[in-house]
């Protein structure tokens, strides 16, 4: 792994965003989402997916400049259309009118159909939680089959993920999960490193569970959804509830969206917890429940319990001060994507 510094890492991603023809507002904000990615340790879903984003502006599949379309409009809910617009884009707006909505309504939700790739869910969570609101994010890509049904050997689902900020008297608590066993970028990150999943989140295309990532990259299986074999049921039923609210809400399921690649559509709700009671009696329950986690008797004493979120805080703190890390996967694609643009690599 290579460390380059927070700022050049920052310029070099949106100057890169701006050659392929993003506007200077829109480039600032896909760097900053795809960065604040790699801060938290989301690397899958970091500044790896720049060259990504690079080519889709260049093909003219992503926007580079504009704005979503309000579809329709309620005092505390919207549905937008992004028209291709970058998901690193839309996904704080979206965040961002979710929260004013919230503000004077108690709660506030935007659905976002054909927005291009969101990534890490976790980028856009402290927008509000910042601001002592509580927000819930999903996402799902109508266009990919990746993950099976319980009980299934072929793909329906997209690996669906989730967010939840909580504010609380300190640090917030912050929750980024997909509602399968693992996210189809473990998969291929696994396979290109020629390596085992950590446990068998993969049902083979004869019917066979396994942990070889090569059985859903080169053959015809699919990710096993949360719970596993076993208790599959589970996650089932979430990519069922995930895609519901995120395909159903906003008209644009696997039949409207069958051949738009990456696009997805994305759910937020942000809930101000002063709506509902006071903010001291709400920060003091939250305060009080990770307490008690935190004293639980953990099976290792060596491991102690910890909070959603807390390891991906310190993590980005530390990289903030010494610099982003950067995995052999990422490095070389970023280092080609330099040298086909013409830009100056960041410094190591």
């Amino acid at each position: 792994m290579v460390r380059v510094q927070l700022a050049e890492l920052l310029q070099f991603t949106e100057a890169c965003l701006t050659q392929a023809g993003a506007s200077a507002e829109v480039a600032k904000a896909m760097a900053h989402s795809l960065v604040q990615g790699d801060l938290l340790g989301f690397r899958t879903h970091g500044v790896r997916r720049l060259p990504y984003n690079v080519k889709q502006l260049q093909a003219g599949r992503m926007k580079g400049s504009g704005e979503p379309q309000i579809l329709r409009r309620r005092a505390a809910i919207e549905t937008w259309d992004a028209e291709s617009l970058s998901g690193l884009y839309v996904a704080p707006l979206a965040v961002q009118r979710a929260m004013s909505m919230a503000r004077t309504a108690g709660t506030g939700t935007v659905v976002v159909k054909r927005c291009e790739h969101v990534a890490s869910l976790a980028a856009y969570l402290q927008q509000a939680t910042d601001q002592g609101l509580l927000i819930t994010m999903m996402a799902a890509t109508p266009a990919q089959a990746s993950v099976a049904p319980h009980g299934a050997r072929s793909p329906v689902f997209s690996p669906n993920p989730y967010g939840m900020g909580v504010p609380t008297r300190g640090a917030p608590i912050l929750l980024d999960m997909s509602f399968s066993m693992t996210a189809a970028g473990k998969v291929r990150q696994a396979y290109d490193r020629n390596e085992r999943l950590p446990w068998p989140a993969i049902v083979s295309g004869s019917g066979e569970i396994t942990d070889n990532p090569a059985d859903y990259i080169d053959g015809n299986g699919a990710i096993l959804p949360l719970g596993g074999a076993d208790l599959g049921y589970k996650g089932y039923g979430l990519c069922l509830m995930s895609e519901i609210f995120t395909l159903g809400l906003s008209n644009y399921g696997r039949l409207q969206g069958a051949h738009d690649g990456e696009m997805n559509t994305l759910y937020v709700q942000v809930t101000d917890p002063e709506a509902f009671g006071t903010r001291d009696d709400f920060l003091a329950v939250t305060d009080d429940l990770l307490n008690r986690c935190r004293k639980a008797a953990a099976i290792d004493p060596s491991e102690p319990v910890r909070i959603p979120g807390e390891r991906a805080l310190a993590l980005a703190e530390e990289q903030q001060r010494t610099g982003v890390l950067l995995d052999e996967l990422t490095w070389p694609r970023l280092q080609h994507l330099a040298k086909k643009l013409g830009m100056e690599i960041p410094t190591v």
